[in-house]
């Protein structure tokens, strides 16, 4: 056997990778913790249109996926923040990479395809990740 039929047989590392950090929120979630901790607040206020159920559950993968650390501060009221752990940093290089690619998508595809009157995608995700001053 060769070794990509090796590694279809065995599960493709690039289809592992976007099991992690695909979907939806994951990769925006990802992208802003790349900033350093957030409490779960923050991250509903920097994604409006995300349920808490759904960003519960996001945050809960990527801590079953060892990407994230969800830290829990003995105060009153309770505290609770996130961050990339060690292992989630390795991903800091890929997502910049993701926004740059998805900011060349946006300007050279999408504005083809405006200016062209063909539908576009929802360009929800695209809007969350842009960057503060």
């Amino acid at each position: 056997m060769d070794n990509k039929t090796d590694i279809i047989n065995f599960g493709c590392p690039v289809t592992v990778t976007v099991d992690v950090i695909g979907g939806k929120w994951k990769g925006v979630i990802l992208y802003h913790l790349t900033d350093g901790p957030k409490r779960f607040n923050e991250l509903r206020r920097l994604f409006p249109k995300i349920t808490q159920r759904m960003l519960t559950l996001q945050l809960r993968e990527l801590e079953s996926d060892g990407v994230i650390h969800r830290e829990i501060y003995k105060e009153i009221p309770p505290r609770v923040e996130y961050s990339l752990t060690a292992f989630g940093e390795t991903l800091m290089p890929l997502i910049v990479l993701m926004r740059n690619w998805g900011e060349t998508y946006e300007k050279t595809v999408l504005s083809n395809r405006e200016s062209n009157n063909i539908m576009t995608r929802n360009s929800t995700a695209i809007s969350s990740c842009v960057v503060e001053a």
